[in-house]
């Protein structure tokens, strides 16, 4: 039987089939073709997720084929996109148009369609996540249709498909709000973790784009500033901390070390408290811990899932080795994020039950019942997915 498997190796499983996709119709034929059955199937994008999005299925999608730039709408300042399509390739094809991604993340190996389902972002105080850009996508729903969705079709309800984890369908194209081509400034620097602490909220408050590593054992922060400039870009591209380059060169990152990720989004004006929590956890409880923590800022938008959903979020990420247990080190975090009203990143580890995830998405209920009329066999669920669903019974 075929194997599938993460990026990082943690997640894996054999399947009964593994689908390589070329075609809108191909993956129209193969859904249609699973008729009343009960199969399942799951689509895999770069498998970066660190999160059972995937596994726990019969059948996994691969979208790969289906990769490139349709159209750019130099007027309307759009870009037709497929949703295989590695975010990796489109920063050099956007500039040839004048154009670039509004936001996009320190980890640029996913899938586009991939990283809009789960809420990847970057960082940035005026920043929204990849998926808040999303001005239609076209997908095949759970009984083979084609779908052509916006917010001309769906009205409010369109921001329910942009954070969708891949429950409402296969995502074949995304129409995608760019803008003007831009360059970006970097700038690195270390602080002490009191220095830090004692001029967080400074930073938040006067940099556009502000983010920072900080490492428990040395209890030293890796600081980065960027700021749009009209400078000419400087090549090659410096190490990082030092870039001056067009924005899709400066904001990704090399992570090659394969680790797993815990990232919760907290209302912004908590940050530094809650990063001060842990941080003494990291001091105290936990000092055999090498990797950093990471921080960034997100704006708030209205898609249902977002972890910024109508709050200005800070990020706070906490990593581990692949090969060590992570379990206590994140049950702990878990423990802090959730007195700060946080929310899980959809492509992360997390602890959280269906209840909970209610608490804190408003329209979780209404999510799920909108996804049940793409997908009424309920054919996209997986095992995690099945777990988290709420009775949606009257």
């Amino acid at each position: 039987m075929p194997y599938w498997q993460n990026w990082s190796g943690r997640l894996g499983e054999k399947v009964r089939d593994i689908h390589f996709a070329r075609s809108q119709g191909d993956i129209a034929g193969l859904i249609g073709g699973l008729g009343s059955t009960a199969a399942r199937l799951r689509v895999a994008g770069a498998g970066h997720s660190h999160a059972p999005l995937v596994v726990g299925t019969d059948r996994v999608l691969d979208l790969s084929g289906l990769s490139g730039v349709i159209a750019c709408d130099q007027d309307g300042m759009t870009a037709t996109i497929r949703a295989g399509t590695p975010i990796y390739t489109l920063g050099a094809v956007l500039q040839e148009a004048g154009m670039a991604l509004k936001s996009q993340g320190d980890i640029d190996r996913q899938t586009l369609a991939g990283a809009c389902a789960t809420g990847t972002h970057g960082s940035g105080r005026y920043l929204q996540n990849l998926s808040a850009s999303i001005e239609s996508l076209t997908l095949v729903d759970g009984q083979g249709k084609v779908r052509v969705c916006s917010a001309t079709h769906q009205g409010t309800d369109f921001e329910a498909l942009k954070v969708g984890l891949g429950a409402f369908g296969v995502v074949t194209e995304i129409e995608i709000a760019v803008r003007e081509s831009f360059k970006l400034k970097e700038q690195g620097f270390s602080l002490t973790g009191d220095e830090l602490m004692a001029q967080l909220e400074g930073f938040d408050d006067s940099h556009d784009r502000f983010e920072f590593f900080w490492q428990p054992q040395q209890d030293q922060a890796m600081v980065k500033i960027m700021v749009e400039t009209d400078e000419e870009p400087v090549y090659p591209v410096a190490e990082e901390g030092k870039r001056c380059a067009y924005n899709y060169e400066v904001l990704p990152n090399h992570r090659p070390h394969r680790h797993t990720e815990m990232e919760y989004s907290i209302a912004a004006e908590h940050g530094p408290a809650c990063f001060a929590e842990i941080r003494a956890l990291l001091q105290t409880e936990f000092q055999e811990v090498a990797w950093p923590v990471e921080y960034r800022r997100v704006a708030q938008d209205d898609a249902w899932l977002s972890n910024a959903y109508q709050r200005d979020t800070v990020t706070i990420s906490v990593h581990q080795d692949v090969n060590a247990d992570e379990t206590q080190y994140y049950q702990a975090c878990e423990t802090i994020f959730k007195r700060y009203r946080g929310r899980p990143h959809w492509g992360k580890v997390h602890y959280l039950e269906g209840d909970a995830f209610a608490d804190l998405y408003p329209k979780w209920r209404e999510w799920w019942q909108m996804r049940d009329t793409f997908d009424p066999k309920q054919r996209f669920l997986n095992d995690f997915l099945r777990a988290v669903r709420p009775s949606l019974d009257p």
